[in-house]
């Protein structure tokens, strides 16, 4: 019987040198996991076809650094801030700059586009929350109440909502209609850098620099549970097409959490240092990180990832019943009702300023959006992405192919470091395209596949078990960076000792037997002055009888 290939669950899909300068900020496209924008401190945000090592597009105008970036849904518009304060959202299928937007006085640290309207809502160094009309060219309102740094803003699927993380170890919610906060979420003892929403549920996930997870719940205004003592800070957070659970990145590990009750799923290393964002397509998770100017793609295979039911429980809407009983420790949600129009419906729900607030174009942002330019440096992929011939059928793909799997005998991550059986490594290895069918294989080596279709230990899919760490058992790190150490590094330091260990045991072990063979024909004292020993704590050594 041939023995399938096995790939790999995790691995690194490429490395480019991104910019001529460091890069400082991230993002990835969420429809279609293919489009990836980079901003760095050379003052450009350069566009990629995830995959791909060329730059596709370059887009200036900026004056200094790029501190956060967003594309919109549909991935035909991006919008960027910079350390200045100024915002500049350019449209990708015409290549030009769409609207500059100033107005905050500090840097720009978040940033989202409405999921329904041509709304911009952007975060800063100086504590407002703003939101944009792009096609007016106009801040529409402000929202005051965080007291630090705006980390991270989200626009509820239902567009109605907007979710505020911060420095200040607070999560706001913002009535865009009543155009005031809702509800502010306390918990977290340190800087919030994430949040997200649901997509169905009335539910809301935030990752913090405390390395903890939070869910809270929309309707009662409670935190439904949290995940604590992670090694590492949570850097994004990203829920399943269908809700089933959470991806958190953290430090070169991917885990997947379950809120009723808090639980994790699975951990997955995957060494991608400080991962920035995260998407999913084709059922694969792809993550992107950066270091310097560098940025590199990595992919996770969610069909060998562990991870709840496929449909999400405890879901219910005013018009329909509930078809199936609620899972034990589950409670129900309302679900968004999403408008079955796009653009025009909300505007009418997001409360404006006054006409004082409102900042009309001026000769000054007529300047600077014709010094902001699109630099085509990829034609062909530039056509191929944002201009196909067919218009409906728009590209990246929605249908692309995911992206093909290594195969796992390649010794690159810590997973392939321990083999799970000795027979495995006796087999001289054989080229990926070679493997040999069953029925032309020699008689002699008949024997070598039967043991590795029936290993004795069969390996898990997960990197470390659930509820069990290794660093429980290991001394204390003082560098927080090193906590997650290789298989073969854990195993080295469990077995410091070991072998003084054995020999001390063989030794007692000795000496029992002298004892008992001379207790057969002497009294107590003489067969223990013979050969029984003590052990002294106050010498670190063993000492006979007579030595007392």
């Amino acid at each position: 019987m041939a023995v399938a290939a096995t790939t790999k669950t995790a691995w690194k899909l490429q490395e480019i040198t991104a910019h001529s300068s460091n890069v400082s900020s991230l993002v990835l496209g969420k429809s279609s996991g293919r489009l990836l924008a980079t901003g760095g401190d050379d003052c450009r945000v350069n566009i990629w076809s995830v995959n791909k090592p060329n730059c596709i597009m370059s887009l200036t105008g900026h004056t200094t650094p790029i501190e956060s970036l967003q594309i919109n849904m549909n991935e035909k518009l991006i919008v960027a801030g910079s350390q200045s304060g100024s915002i500049r959202v350019w449209d990708l299928e015409a290549a030009k700059i769409l609207r500059t937007l100033l107005g905050h006085k500090a840097n720009i640290c978040s940033l989202d586009f409405h999921p329904f309207g041509s709304f911009v809502a952007s975060g800063s160094l100086d504590t407002n929350i703003k939101l944009w009309d792009v096609r007016r060219k106009g801040c529409v309102f402000r929202y005051k109440g965080h007291t630090e740094a705006v980390r991270c803003l989200r626009f509820s699927p239902d567009g109605k909502w907007l979710a505020s993380a911060a420095d200040d170890h607070t999560v706001k919610l913002w009535d865009l209609a009543a155009g005031k906060i809702m509800f502010e979420f306390t918990g977290h003892t340190g800087p919030v850098n994430v949040v997200e929403f649901h997509p169905n549920e009335y539910l809301l996930a935030s990752g913090s620099s405390d390395r903890t997870v939070r869910f809270w719940d929309l309707e009662k205004f409670q935190v439904v549970s949290c995940i604590e003592e992670e090694a590492t800070p949570v850097r994004c957070v990203l829920f399943n097409p269908d809700g089933c659970c959470l991806y958190s990145g953290f430090q070169d590990s991917l885990r997947v959490y379950g809120w009723e009750p808090e639980r994790c799923f699975d951990v997955v290393l995957v060494n991608w240092g400080k991962v920035a964002d995260l998407s999913i397509c084709n059922n694969q998770l792809i993550g992107g990180s950066f270091a310097q100017s560098t940025v590199s793609s990595f992919v996770v295979d969610l069909n060998r990832v562990t991870k709840s039911g496929s449909v999400p429980h405890g879901l219910i809407r005013d018009d329909e019943p509930l078809v199936s009983p609620t899972p034990m420790g589950s409670s129900l949600r309302r679900i968004y009702d999403r408008p079955s129009t796009s653009c025009n419906k909300p505007q009418s729900r997001v409360k404006h300023n006054s006409e004082s607030e409102r900042r009309s174009p001026s000769s000054e942002d007529d300047r600077d959006e014709k010094e902001s330019r699109a630099e085509i440096q990829n034609q062909e992929d530039y056509k191929e992405i944002f201009q196909p011939k067919n218009a409906i059928c728009r590209t990246p793909p929605r249908h692309s192919e995911p992206f093909p799997a290594p195969l796992e005998d390649e010794p690159v991550t810590a997973r392939e470091a321990v083999k799970p059986s000795p027979a495995l490594d006796v087999q001289t290895p054989l080229p990926k395209q070679e493997l040999p069918d069953p029925v032309q294989r020699p008689p002699i080596a008949s024997s070598t596949p039967l043991t590795r279709t029936e290993p004795s230990v069969i390996p898990a899919t997960r990197n470390e078990p659930i509820g069990l760490k290794a660093s429980d058992f290991l001394p204390a790190v003082k560098n927080q960076s090193q906590t997650e150490l290789v298989d073969e590094e854990a195993m080295s330091q469990i077995r410091k000792g070991h072998e003084t260990m054995c020999v001390v045991l063989t030794s007692r072990h000795k000496n029992l037997d002298t004892v008992r063979a001379v207790w057969s024909t002497s009294d107590i004292k003489v067969s223990l002055e013979a050969g029984f020993v003590y052990y002294s704590p106050a010498t670190d050594r063993e000492t006979t009888p007579k030595q007392i």
